[in-house]
């Protein structure tokens, strides 16, 4: 099946929402590095996704507002907190891209909890702060000892004019409508639709960050060769959707043949 294609607007609806939120205050850093740095780094059944012959890692700090399970409205104080990932990009079997994260750092231990038990995802625990001074964004993180080594660092930008006529990089590293994880030996594509990013040039001030490294990513450093800001976007997520022709992992990491 062709790869779906790059695009600011969804390829799919969402029929059966599983989650709402929103995501609000998002700074985008990104670095190109070649696909087969990133590709041991994907879950079976999934590849790079490539632009130009590169693939990219995105360090991306941001707010996450409102949390909400179906059509319900979002869980108070508990579904709003700050947020940082590092992430891939992939495609899978059935050609569609899609988001994989090495890390998240989130400020509540609830949802932590809630989502590594439930989709595995490497959520940790963390102290975050957002503060914006006029066109300035300044996002701190540091892992609890909890976690291990304390992890984190600080991006601050500058939020300059709007993007009015974004191009396929933007849309690349931007317009994700699914992520791809593994549960159970499965990997699985959970759907996302959301309206078209509004996105701003933004100017990368000061960054002291550890996280992409830790997220065994030591190849992204020096000078990012994109960054974004948007004000954000509310998202609906779907039902986890299985990759097709991936095989449950067995106790020693291996596959289990059917």
């Amino acid at each position: 099946m062709r790869t779906e294609p790059v695009t600011a607007l969804s390829p799919r609806g969402i029929r059966h929402v599983l989650l709402t939120q929103r995501w609000s205050e998002l700074t985008f850093v990104h670095w190109a590095v070649p696909p087969d740095v990133v590709a041991p780094l994907l879950p079976e059944g999934t590849r790079p996704d490539v632009l130009d012959g590169v693939t990219y890692v995105g360090l991306v700090p941001f707010r996450m507002v409102g949390v909400g399970f179906l059509r319900l409205p979002g869980v108070p104080w508990l579904g709003t907190f700050a947020e940082t990932n590092v992430r891939l990009y992939s495609v899978d079997g059935a050609g569609r891209r899609g988001v994989v994260f090495r890390s998240l750092e989130a400020a509540r231990l609830l949802p932590v909890l809630t989502a590594r038990a439930t989709l595995r995802l490497p959520y940790r625990w963390a102290r975050m702060r957002i503060d914006r001074t006029g066109d300035r964004v300044r996002y701190t993180t540091r892992r609890h000892r909890l976690e291990g080594a304390p992890r984190g660092g600080t991006v601050e930008v500058r939020v300059g004019a709007p993007v009015t006529d974004p191009g396929p990089l933007e849309h690349f590293v931007t317009a994700r409508w699914g992520l791809h994880t593994r549960v159970a030996g499965r990997t699985l594509y959970l759907p996302n639709a959301h309206p078209q990013w509004p996105l701003r040039h933004a100017e990368l001030l000061h960054l002291d960050d550890d996280l992409v490294a830790a997220a065994g990513l030591p190849e992204a450093t020096g000078e990012p060769d994109s960054v974004l800001y948007s004000p954000g976007v509310p998202v609906r997520f779907g039902p986890p959707l299985p990759i097709t022709g991936t095989r449950p992992v067995g106790p020693r990491g291996g596959s289990v043949r059917r």
